[in-house]
């Protein structure tokens, strides 16, 4: 890829971060009825930080997978289109449900110490999530066998441990966000998206087995999907 191209897809992608972010601090505020929800802006905050310092661990090692998280590609399989779908549901469902109930309701009083908890998680799953990025030149947002690219099964970093090791920060970063944002209730849509992410695994999974060269026999000594020496 030449070096403008490159450039200019990382500073698409950040920008793409940053509307995001602006986007789901939207969904807390206005669920909440209130800008002064400390809460929202703690996981905010927590968010940008998180996503800097996985890009400034990423950049060096394997700028590429940046840009191509921002890109759209066709081929993606249609289970995960599906489940894609229910995925961003229930991650909205979490902040919708949150606002309403820590942040204008007060139904749930989980106290700062939980939050506290929680912030500690969702900045912890950034390692994992940098890892794979850094080791995963393949490491897209949707599930497809990417032949264009010429596809290769990865095997370093995290992946000496588990075979979807980003999936499995995820598991376990969408429960920290309700647990910082101080709602039991938000907890609901949190196991929602953990349910569709273990089925995504999956589906995934057999699909590889099945289309990616090299994978079937990265499976047989990496044997466990999302946590070693469980599953």
């Amino acid at each position: 890829m030449i070096a403008s191209e490159l450039r200019r897809g990382i500073v698409i992608r950040i920008v793409q971060i940053l509307v995001q972010f602006l986007v789901l601090g939207a969904v807390l505020l206005l669920a909440a009825g209130t800008w002064r929800w400390g809460n929202a802006w703690a996981f905010v905050g927590l968010s940008v930080l998180s996503s800097l310092g996985i890009g400034v661990y990423v950049l060096p090692r394997n700028p590429e997978v940046i840009v191509e998280r921002g890109r759209r590609h066709g081929g993606t399989r249609r289970f995960d289109v599906v489940l894609g779908v229910v995925m961003t549901v229930t991650y909205l469902g979490v902040l919708v449900v949150a606002g309403l109930d820590a942040g204008r309701f007060g139904w749930t009083d989980l106290g700062p110490l939980v939050a506290v908890v929680g912030a500690v998680l969702v900045l912890l799953t950034s390692v994992p999530i940098a890892g794979a990025m850094a080791a995963n030149r393949h490491l897209e947002t949707t599930v497809r066998i990417q032949a264009e690219r010429g596809h290769e099964t990865a095997t370093e970093g995290p992946y000496r441990f588990v075979r979807h090791p980003m999936y499995a920060a995820m598991l376990l970063q969408m429960p920290a966000t309700a647990l910082l944002l101080e709602s039991a209730w938000a907890l609901v849509p949190a196991a929602g998206f953990v349910v569709a992410m273990v089925v995504r695994t999956a589906l995934e999974d057999r699909m590889l087995r099945s289309d990616l060269p090299g994978y079937a026999a990265y499976a047989r000594t990496t044997r466990y999907r999302l946590v070693p020496r469980v599953w």
